[in-house]
């Protein structure tokens, strides 16, 4: 069966919103699926299983059959190794215990159960995880699932998206390209919030194109709901792409202009109840008695969400951070510019087919350039198409934070935009400058993918070349796509399409196939994204060994590749890359490389980020009469904080929140705690008390110059604590 997507051509009908408008006064009639007919007067009802298996009833047999299909592979892939991982991010995981042993805890997203801060985003990424761990306990599998099961939903999201308007095959190209982007089999296998809010951002983008079929109010309320949901993963990054599918909207609508602008006002009203309900709650509730709101200065959520989460991204002065940007140019955050996302720092985690997707963009606008303003097929490729491109744009020019697995938000567009690239230039392949748009886009991919495999000339040397070759022979075919017989040319767009999926499988088969743990994962092998600032944490790798293997990060960091990577960048670090590679394995399986951060206390920059490797001995003697306490210990930085509260189960307070900058408690605050018997021990930095970007006179250092002077040293093993109910001697 063949879709015909010419808008124009197709009889009008309520799954084709670009040949009618709605009158003001009469809503449209229920949409059905494209080329779907109407079911008859007392015609039975398929039974469910048929329907699951089958799918519409005017589809290719082999259609629902192959997306199945291709949800279970993404999950089973997804889960291959899963446990490796161990606590993947142990400033999440912390939460996500707390949150499972806490409703308060899991209402504000604190990092403790007792709920001294919280973490710096708001926390609704954090709920599904927490959720998990109350119901199956606290292990790896608990909580980096539900992370898989967003990947799946995000695949699937994207298919559904894709195949509305454009043939089956259009939706399992899609689906796979998503599911095999090596930065999406990361963070869909990690704990931070970057999975929901790609899937959200996918929902959403869905919504907005489900409503531009047929102008009902109903999906472009439920894609402000998702927006909204999405800032409560990350902020204000889900933001990023309201311009787009707002002006696509109020544009290609099939209803009247004021119409339209009452329906998007609705939908932003549900976008601020959604989004802003927690908000609400949490700037109204008595600052006395709720946790600290991490990253911030002031203790304002507020603050947070439009300073270190916000503006500072875009600008590089994040308050409370360890510095600032790009500016255009080399920066704490790598190099900015046009050519970010295909630098040897971001380039082999998303920009694969980035090339490709942006040619089969504009030969899809041109091709529905003289279709109606409402035409469905091009506003969908304006809704995945301006969300693409505008993300793209933000992330190459940001000069503040900005890590190698952001660009997991770029995923679901830049797959759409492939999907539907194809399946409209496909069944146009007769006309030349079709066919060879096809074949330029299957250049851009085998050449692209050369460059990005020729980086790591060590990891199957002999891909590049077939990757290449593929790529050339199939364009050739391509050329010639409208002129040879069917089978033909199916089979020169498959060799298209095998060479160019081929280097982005082979580096998500390489993350699958390898531990991440820390603050700052990257996909593929070692090496395949080196830090351009040329600056890394102290000993080079961050860990991601597992017991009798070596740690993934840390061969990066033998290689001496990691660079920048390991430290973020942060001033004083240099590109030693001393990784010794044999995993270390600290309690419920988090993991460090010894070129990370062994032994027990945290080892300042890389500690901060890295968190701790805890002993069995330094385990116990927070373990001793932990039930005495509010915080068995307190710790400088939420990483390190984290290790100790996940080995033992027990509240640690995490001191100055993730960069130790925050100035919570402070030292009055922290004296009282003592003085009332609520912190056992305190666990010494090993760095004078110095934080990252924390300064001299900063809260941290004022509590660790405190304690240092006035309580009795612990030392068991490489670790030092110092106990609070003990006053020093001497």
């Amino acid at each position: 069966m063949t879709t015909h997507l010419d808008d124009t051509a197709r009889p009008a009908g309520p799954a084709d919103a670009a040949t009618w408008s709605e009158p003001e006064t009469a809503p449209p009639a229920p949409p059905q699926e494209p080329d779907a007919p109407a079911p008859g007067p007392g015609q039975p009802k398929r039974p469910l299983a048929a329907r699951i298996w089958r799918g519409r009833p005017e589809d290719p047999r082999w259609a629902r059959p192959a997306f199945l299909g291709l949800l279970l592979v993404t999950c089973v892939l997804y889960l291959y190794n899963l446990s490796a991982s161990g606590y993947a991010n142990s400033f999440y995981s912390a939460a996500v215990q707390a949150g499972s042993q806490s409703w308060k805890a899991f209402f504000f997203g604190s990092l403790d159960s007792a709920n001294a801060i919280t973490v710096d985003k708001p926390p609704a990424a954090l709920w599904p995880m927490a959720l998990s761990v109350k119901v199956f306990g606290l292990n790896s599998w608990a909580i980096l699932v539900p992370e898989v099961l967003m990947g799946v939903g995000s695949v699937a999201v994207v298919h559904a998206s894709v195949r509305r308007r454009f043939s089956p095959t259009s939706g399992l190209i899609a689906g796979a390209v998503l599911a095999l982007t090596p930065v999406a089999a990361l963070m869909f296998r990690f704990n931070n919030p970057d999975a929901m809010l790609a899937l959200l951002m996918a929902v959403a983008c869905y919504l907005v194109v489900r409503a531009l079929e047929d102008g009902r109010t109903k999906w472009l309320v439920w894609a402000g709901v998702a927006i909204g949901f999405a800032f409560l993963a990350k902020t204000l990054q889900a933001f990023l792409i309201l311009p787009p599918l707002a002006i696509v909207y109020a544009v290609c609508a099939p209803v009247p202009l004021r119409k339209r602008f009452s329906q998007l006002a609705l939908a932003t009203a549900a976008l601020v109840v959604s989004g802003g309900w927690w908000v609400a709650i949490v700037e109204l509730w008595p600052a006395s008695s709720r946790p600290y709101i991490g990253g911030s200065q002031n203790n304002s959520f507020l603050e947070l969400t439009f300073g270190y989460n916000g503006l500072g991204r875009l600008n590089g002065e994040e308050t409370g951070s360890v510095g600032g940007g790009g500016g255009g140019g080399t920066g704490q955050w790598g190099e900015t510019g046009w050519d970010r996302m295909f630098n040897s720092e971001i380039g082999a985690q998303i920009s694969w087919l980035l090339p490709a997707a942006l040619i089969l963009l504009v030969a899809g606008l041109v091709a529905t350039r003289k279709r109606k303003r409402t035409s469905v097929t091009r506003g969908a490729f304006l809704v995945w198409g301006g969300s693409l491109l505008i993300t793209t744009v933000v992330f190459s020019f940001m000069a503040g934070i900005f890590h190698q697995y952001y660009t997991i938000a770029l995923a679901p567009y830049l797959a759409a935009v492939i999907g539907m690239g194809t399946g409209i230039l496909w069944e146009k392949r007769s006309e030349i400058w079709v066919s060879l748009t096809l074949a330029a886009a299957s250049v851009a991919a085998a050449a692209w993918g050369y460059v990005l495999l020729n980086r790591t000339p060590d990891h199957l040397p002999w891909l590049k070349w077939l990757v290449l070759v593929g790529g050339l022979a199939g364009a050739l075919g391509l050329v010639f796509a409208g002129r040879l017989p069917r089978r033909f040319a199916l089979a020169a767009a498959a060799v298209s399409i095998v060479a160019a999926l081929a280097g982005p499988t082979a580096y998500t088969l390489s993350t699958v196939n390898s531990a991440h743990t820390g603050s700052i994962p990257t996909a593929g092998p070692a090496g395949a994204s080196m830090m351009g600032g040329g600056r890394g944490g102290p000993g080079g790798g961050f860990g991601g060994g597992m017991p009798g293997q070596q740690g993934q990060q840390g061969q990066q960091g033998q290689q001496g590749q990691q660079g920048r990577q390991n430290g973020g960048g942060f001033p004083g670090g240099t590109a030693q890359g001393q990784g010794q590679g044999q995993g270390q394995t600290a309690p419920g399986g988090q993991t460090n490389g010894d070129g990370g951060r062994t032994g027990g206390g945290g080892g300042g920059v890389g500690g901060l980020i890295n968190g701790a490797t805890v002993t069995d001995e330094a385990r116990k003697l927070l373990d001793t009469d932990s039930d005495k306490y509010t915080w068995a210990g307190a710790a400088i930085g939420s990483q390190n904080a984290a290790s100790y509260q996940l080995a033992t189960g027990d509240p640690v307070m995490a001191i100055g929140g993730f960069n130790g900058t925050d100035p919570s408690p402070t030292l009055a605050q922290f004296k009282q705690y003592v003085a009332d018997g609520r912190i056992h021990y305190f666990i010494s930095s090993g760095s004078g008390g110095g934080a990252m970007g924390g300064g001299s006179d900063g809260t941290s250092t004022q509590i660790t110059e405190w304690v240092e002077a006035n309580f009795k040293k612990v030392t068991v093993g490489s670790a030092t604590f110092y106990d609070l109910t003990q006053k020093a001697t001497g």
